[in-house]
């Protein structure tokens, strides 16, 4: 049976529930994140923004001398979070599985619901228009023989696109794209293919393995010899999206600062807690993933004897992984995340009396149904800093 999988990206999607929610935006340029006047970056911009050079990730100093006429807005992740459901609810009727890759992204295994669907691309076409009349958005949707290939092609005619990778037709797809807009390669890695003369993907693939292994390393170099051909990496978890929750960022530039690194995983702590809030799951295991510079990634995972319910439990057990497993070299990638096991979404029971924790989680449930309403609530040891995001919305 030939693999089929979907890759579903939510177009501009913090900019859009924004034009969703204030019609008077619509077709005007939207930016998303710091105040103007104040330090900061975009968080997300709408594609009306980004004609005139805007990006996410870029100081808001620099968004403003490029567009000074935008709509300047504050992050409403609570609000996000709450249509990022809505959608991604709509994908459980589809599949059987579905992998939640961000808050905009999801990766659907469609592979034998062609008898019941029908073809993948009417299929897809159905799914665009479904969340489009129920929740007022546009998803680009790649589909292709493995989760890589998809999430390449969700990119091909965005915004509110289509594209089709047929089985056969991998080397072909691949060759028609630009180097840098293959997945996973960064400013850095590009910069050392271009000095082996390597800038193009047919020029990337008939370099010999070993030649990439001994520029990049050996994960990094088995990695650009897959996705040269168009074979998957292995992207993704193989979880399903219900039995897991996380949050990671790929940093611009590798970072080894062990402070840092402490206060980004306090800012993934934060987001995930309040997804585990906002679906009531009471998970015990704590998962830390660290991708280096050369493209190597380790993980490490802890199971407690209770159930994690409030930032400060979540980032310690986050911490003391992180601090276990890093080997003291530069981060390309941190990721925190929880696992759910089977009855893990009951209600916690509670104890005759309240101690620190439990107050503590009645805090950040109060602070999370602020939030829910759109109000923006961080932890104060955030305050000034930028934000970061697990991808950037598109």
């Amino acid at each position: 049976m030939e693999k089929v999988y979907f890759h579903v990206d939510l177009d501009a999607f913090f900019a859009s529930v924004e034009q969703l929610d204030h019609p008077e935006y619509r077709g005007k340029p939207v930016i998303i994140g710091a105040v103007p006047g104040h330090r900061g970056v975009v968080a997300a911009c709408s594609y009306e923004a980004r004609a005139f050079g805007v990006r996410s990730a870029m100081p808001i100093s620099f968004a403003v001398r490029r567009c000074p006429s935008a709509i300047y807005l504050p992050v409403r992740m609570g609000r996000y979070q709450e249509m990022s459901r809505r959608v991604m609810s709509l994908f459980d009727s589809y599949s059987p599985e579905v992998i939640q890759i961000s808050i905009d992204e999801a990766s659907l295994d469609m592979t034998g619901t062609q008898r019941l669907l029908g073809a993948p691309r009417a299929t897809g076409f159905r799914l665009k228009e479904q969340v489009r009349s129920e929740c007022g958005l546009t998803v680009s949707v790649g589909i292709a023989p493995n989760r890589y290939l998809a999430k390449l092609a969700s990119e091909v005619d965005k915004p509110d696109g289509l594209f089709e990778v047929l089985a056969g037709s991998e080397i072909a797809f691949i060759d028609r794209l630009p180097l840098c807009s293959l997945w996973g390669l960064g400013k850095k890695t590009l910069a050392r293919l271009a000095e082996l003369g390597i800038d193009t993907t047919r020029g990337l693939r008939e370099t010999p393995l070993e030649t990439l292994q001994a520029m990049v390393g050996t994960a990094g170099g088995d990695y650009l010899h897959k996705v040269a051909r168009g074979i998957d990496p292995g992207i993704y978890s193989q979880e399903r999206r219900t039995h897991s929750i996380s949050n990671e960022v790929t940093f611009e530039e590798d970072l080894r600062e062990i402070d840092q690194l402490r206060t980004t995983i306090l800012e993934l702590s934060h987001q995930v807690m309040f997804r585990i809030k906002a679906e009531g799951v009471r998970p015990k295991t704590v998962t830390v993933k660290i991708r280096y510079g050369d493209f190597s990634t380790t993980t490490a995972q802890a199971t407690l004897g209770r159930p994690i319910t409030t930032i400060d439990e979540l980032n310690l057990h986050a911490l003391e992984l992180f601090t276990a497993r890093w080997n003291g070299g530069a981060v390309r990638l941190l990721g925190v995340g929880v696992s759910l096991a089977e009855g893990e979404a009951e209600p916690l029971q509670s104890e005759l009396f309240e101690d620190s924790s439990e107050r503590q989680r009645r805090i950040e449930q109060a602070v999370f149904e602020i939030q829910v309403q759109g109000k923006p609530v961080v932890k104060a040891s955030l305050l000034g800093r930028k934000t970061r995001h697990p991808s950037e919305p598109s």
